[in-house]
């Protein structure tokens, strides 16, 4: 029997990405590293569910946590998300490819003027 196949760093970057609570975790990050209760503060979710939410995003790669005496900081480690940025561009040249044929098509049937059918 066929095995699943174990999940990639894209799997785990994008499942991360999926929620808006860890992409508004994410966007806090950017600013620089920050404590779990300060990246709490925002929302109107338990203390455990931020805490789960960073669990999701640490597995992914992309927060890191250390602990400075009794607080612990979180930092944004964007490496992961080069991954998923370069599969979003391979679709974005699909798509600009497909947009260039419809533009040139209908810039060919403008120009053959309407038929008489």
């Amino acid at each position: 029997m066929a095995g699943v196949a174990p999940e990639s760093t894209l799997d785990r970057t994008f499942r991360a990405l999926a929620d808006p609570t860890r992409r508004a975790i994410l966007a806090q990050l950017r600013a620089g590293p920050a404590s779990v209760t300060a990246l709490a503060a925002p929302f109107s979710i338990s203390f455990a569910a931020v805490s789960k939410h960073l669990r999701v995003l640490e597995d992914a790669g992309l927060v890191s946590r250390e602990n400075r005496g009794r607080e612990r900081r979180c930092h944004l480690q964007a490496q992961p998300l080069r991954a998923a940025a370069a599969f979003a561009a391979d679709y974005r040249a699909f798509w600009n490819a497909r947009l260039d044929a419809l533009e040139t098509f209908l810039a060919d049937d403008a120009q053959s003027g309407p038929t008489d059918d």
